[in-house]
């Protein structure tokens, strides 16, 4: 019958028994009579009518109706049983004694003895019920007990058996529970029904201890079992609960805590995660593959017990003539919680008292740690000795350098305890990643992580000499030493000068040669002291400089000022074939005293002996690998390579042939060291100083790998410190003064309807096709298809119409692109647009035509290229100028522009910036803003990132 709000109603909470699900909940709301009686009229109130009787609902019932929901049976049932099906057909299925689900049904249980325990906190001042077998809600009420009873558990042993039950007090009274009715609602933590009371336990009493005694007085365990039965049960009781015992003894005993960290070495069959924190490695192992195993414990007199959270006390059974007594150890959880949480902090992760570490991070942990041990008293014990004992006490590695004419000397006192060892074996050790040390006494000594972390590179790079206590080091590794120094890892001696290297700012002044026929700006002046400071201690150098800061003017003034001062040996400067030219006209301006042959063109005078009556050869990649005979029977004073990223394959024939010319100096110019990977420093930097990178398989291991699939800080931080003495990069936002500023952006454009559906069509058709040629010819066959895909898929995000000229609906970047082309023009700025597809840009000239906008255009195609420059330069009238990225990447001048587009991402952004430099050179006297057109949901934002 529905309750009227109009009129006074009760809520009211009714518990009953399910034949399954064991007892649940149910909330109702019953009508009062004008006495405030509670009458027969009643509805069930749910979440989804409650908003109805809010007048008579608070916080708490809200949480109450929400919980009882979850736990009625059509709720349940739609819980773990997807299907549409009958609660009653599900139970009869689940809960066969036979054949039922015994894993879901403990799953189920779970579910409601969470949401039990949760109402039954929630239900403190609520009016509760028992419900009748008719189904009336308030057929008995009972009362939840404000007081929490305790639990005494007795014990009574004789010559036969151990007599086992519990009692229970209430309000300090005896409670009579069993054979009354009583019932468990609960069971962990338990909640009882004892005639119309609903009492809780003290100590979170489990309520399967109780179950048994509902129907009946004791248990009995026969003596035949009675000591696993106290081994395994009684001695948890007792160390939990209260416990009265007759005829055997209950010591209660207190003692001094004292931290013990047991650890043994975990075998390597563990495959997977042994626990949370922990990762199993597949494939070989090598000794470090293996893992420690950390068991947290505490020694409290003779008994030492394993880390618990919560325990305040552990039991320790003794046997003794028939006889038994409980050794109730009373535990300081204080002081373990914090040793545990201090232990945590410093890196030792527990899961229920356990923690395991990689094994070279754990005794790199234990070393690290040594002093803290000592002073909180905590012991440290190796629990599987016998198998191989590990060192675990103080280990020292002491440095001393030594600066020599050609090399450092470096001294070193390795120690592990009371035991010293040479430095050239651990050298040996390291370099072959072994990380153990047998000592004199038979222990093993583990070789701290933090030595191979802080000086891998060192053991890497150093050579050895006759006494086993000194190495040596090749003085192009100054940076290392002074990366140690830096870090308090050695004591180092160096010549004060060599030193300034690293201090960029710090380098000397050199004067430029009076025949140098120009002036160096200030940082082009502090390029030309960089470099002739390398050439006093034969170092080579990389000029990295930003495009248009003038790397050729820093190297004719260093050419000029080595010519007047070296024993006549020319040096030799190799770049590509399009810029022998520009370096011709260079010199003549700069350095016009420099002696330059260009040796080149199929009527080169074959002869290595011309060049000496030359200061300056000129030569191409192309020539270096035809004439590498006779380039390299020569030797000369410096071997430059401009734009050197062509040597960054080490594999190359070019860069092979580079590597076997001669020369006292070495110097590689190049505004992009690094373009598509870490790799690409290798050859560069091994051809100015070689050796400095170690082997190509070494750097691979060492540093691209860590670096690029891993991002390890620490590997770059490590390559940046070797290789900064040797690379001036200056960027033209350090050189403002002589630069306009850049401003970029990315202007994100959404496709139109139209597009997006296109868009997707060809996606989908491109995937289909590529999973059908990787399922019928496999993965390495459907390269070109995926290319031929992404192509597409780029062009369609710029404008269908690159694919489809019929294509007759609009393009979202195209709409972005003609109304900020509108908007600079009617600002007065000066144009660059940028585009790699030749198609792109016929889209937008044939808008500006439309639009009659005066334009210059470059494409491959393009006849009067210089023609175009000009009109774009020196036309106020021409403000926009379409480029093709592949035409307009090199050799253009077009400090005119303020503004420049990129239409189209490109997967290098090295090309990008080159298009962009254009018009950001010196000469150029205005902010240059770059916007980026990126569609959006497309792959131009795979490139993008």
């Amino acid at each position: 019958m529905k309750v009227s709000t109009a009129q006074p109603f009760q809520l009211i909470y009714s518990l009953y028994q399910h034949e399954y699900l064991g007892y649940l909940f149910e909330s109702f709301v019953v009508q009062l009579d004008d006495k405030g009686r509670l009458t027969l009229q009643h509805q069930n109130i749910s979440s989804k009518n409650a908003p109805e009787f809010a007048s008579g609902l608070d916080e708490n019932d809200y949480k109450l109706i929400k919980l009882m929901d979850e736990i009625q049976q059509d709720s349940v049932v739609l819980k773990f049983y997807k299907k549409k099906v009958k609660p009653e057909e599900f139970f009869f299925k689940i809960y066969d004694k036979e054949k039922g689900d015994k894993i879901l049904q403990e799953s189920i249980e779970l579910y409601l003895e969470i949401r039990r325990a949760k109402i039954l906190a929630l239900l403190h001042g609520k009016m509760i019920f028992e419900m009748g077998r008719d189904g009336e809600p308030a057929w008995k009420q009972i009362h939840w007990q404000e007081e929490k009873a305790s639990v005494l558990f007795h014990f009574r042993r004789n010559e036969e058996n151990t007599h086992y039950f519990p009692t229970i007090k209430l309000h300090g009274e005896k409670l009579e529970w069993q054979y009354k009715g009583s019932y468990l609602v609960c069971r962990e933590p338990a909640w009882m029904v004892v005639e119309d009371k609903l009492i809780s336990f003290e100590k979170n009493v489990d309520g399967n201890k109780l179950k048994p005694f509902l129907s009946k007085k004791f248990i009995v365990i026969p003596q035949k079992v009675e000591e696993t039965y106290y081994e395994k049960f009684v001695t948890q009781l007792v160390a939990s609960f209260d416990v009265y015992a007759k005829g055997f003894e209950i010591n209660s005993e207190r003692y001094e805590t004292q931290p013990v960290i047991n650890f043994s070495e975990l075998v390597q069959a563990t495959n997977g995660t042994l626990f949370e924190n922990g990762s199993g490695q597949n494939g070989n192992h090598s000794e470090d593959d293996s893992k420690i195993l950390f068991k947290l414990g505490f020694k409290y007199g003779p008994y030492q017990f394993g880390y618990e959270k919560q325990s305040t006390a552990s039991v320790k059974l003794e046997k003794s003539n028939g006889s038994y007594v409980f050794h109730k150890v009373n535990r300081d959880s204080k002081r373990e919680v914090e040793t545990a949480g201090e232990l945590q902090k410093r890196g030792l992760k527990f899961q229920n008292g356990r923690a395991t570490m990689t094994r070279a991070q754990a005794f790199n942990w234990l070393n690290e740690n040594a002093e803290f041990f000592a002073e909180k008293g905590i012991i440290v014990h190796q629990t599987d000795a016998e198998k191989k004992k590990y060192f675990v006490g103080e280990s020292k590695l002491e440095i001393k350098v030594e600066e020599g004419i050609d090399w450092f000397d470096i001294k070193a006192i390795v120690r592990f305890g009371d035991f010293e060892i040479s430095f050239q074996e651990l050298r040996k050790l390291i370099n072959k990643q072994k990380r153990e040390v047998k000592l004199p006494n038979g222990e093993v000594a583990v070789i701290p992580e933090a030595w191979i972390k802080d000086y891998a590179e060192l053991f890497a790079f150093m050579e050895e000499t006759d006494d086993d206590k000194t190495l040596r080091l090749r003085r192009h590794h100054l940076s290392l030493i002074q990366d140690l120094q830096n870090g308090n890892l050695a004591q180092v001696t160096m010549d004060r000068k060599l030193q300034k290297l690293q201090d960029f700012e710090e380098i000397e002044d050199y004067g430029v040669p009076e025949s140098f026929n120009g002036t160096l700006r200030p940082y082009q002046k502090a390029g030309y002291n960089w470099m002739r400071f390398l050439s006093e201690y034969n170092f080579g150098g990389c000029l990295a400089d930003d495009m248009g800061l003038g790397k050729t003017v820093q190297t004719l003034a260093l050419l000029q000022a080595q010519s007047e001062h070296s024993s006549g040996q020319a040096s030799l400067l190799v770049m590509p074939t399009s810029l022998i030219y520009n370096w011709q006209l260079e010199a003549s301006k700069f350095t016009p005293n420099l002696r330059v042959l260009v040796y080149t063109g199929t009527n080169r005078d074959k002869n290595a002996e011309q060049f000496a009556n030359y200061d300056l050869v000129v030569t191409s990649y192309g020539i270096t690998r035809i004439d590498i005979d006779i380039l390299s029977s020569y030797y000369f004073n410096y071997v430059i390579l401009d734009e050197s990223q062509a040597i960054k394959n080490p594999d190359s024939l070019i860069a092979k042939c580079v590597g076997d010319l001669k020369s006292r100096y070495r110097l590689i110019l190049t505004g992009t060291p690094l373009e598509n990977s870490t790799f690409d420093l290798w050859s560069q930097m091994s051809f100015i100083n070689p050796g400095l990178l170690g082997s190509a398989k070494y750097f691979k291991n060492e540093f691209q790998l860590p670096i690029e699939k891993r991002g390890d800080i620490e590997k770059t931080r490590k390559l940046n410190v070797i290789i900064k003495p040797f690379i001036l990069r200056r960027q033209k936002s350090q050189v403002a003064k002589d630069l306009p500023e850049k401003f970029e952006s990315v202007k994100y454009s959404q496709m139109t309807p139209e597009q997006e559906e296109k868009y997707e069509e060809v996606k989908s058709h491109y995937r289909n096709q590529i999973l059908d040629t990787i399922e019928k010819s496999g993965i390495k066959k459907s390269q070109l298809l995926l290319l031929q895909g992404l192509t597409k898929l780029r062009q369609i995000a710029n404008h269908p119409k690159m694919v489809e000229p019929d294509f007759d609906g609009g393009s979202g970047k195209m709409e972005d692109i003609t109304y900020m082309i509108e908007s600079a023009i009617s600002e007065g700025h000066k144009i660059l647009v940028f585009s790699q597809f030749v198609k792109h840009l016929s889209l937008v000239r044939a808008y500006l035509e439309d639009q009659k906008i005066e334009f210059a255009y470059l494409d491959g195609s393009t006849k009067d290229r210089q023609a175009q420059v000009e009109k774009f330069q020196q036309n106020d009238d021409i403000k926009v100028f379409l480029i093709s990225l592949k035409a307009g990447g090199l050799g253009l001048n077009l400090t005119k522009a303020d503004y420049v587009f990129l239409l189209d991402p490109w997967w290098n952004p090295a090309i990008e910036e080159q298009a962009v430099d254009r018009a950001h050179r010196i000469g150029q006297v205005n902010t240059v803003f770059t916007y980026k057109f990126i569609t959006r949901n497309t792959v131009e934002e795979k490139i993008l990132a």
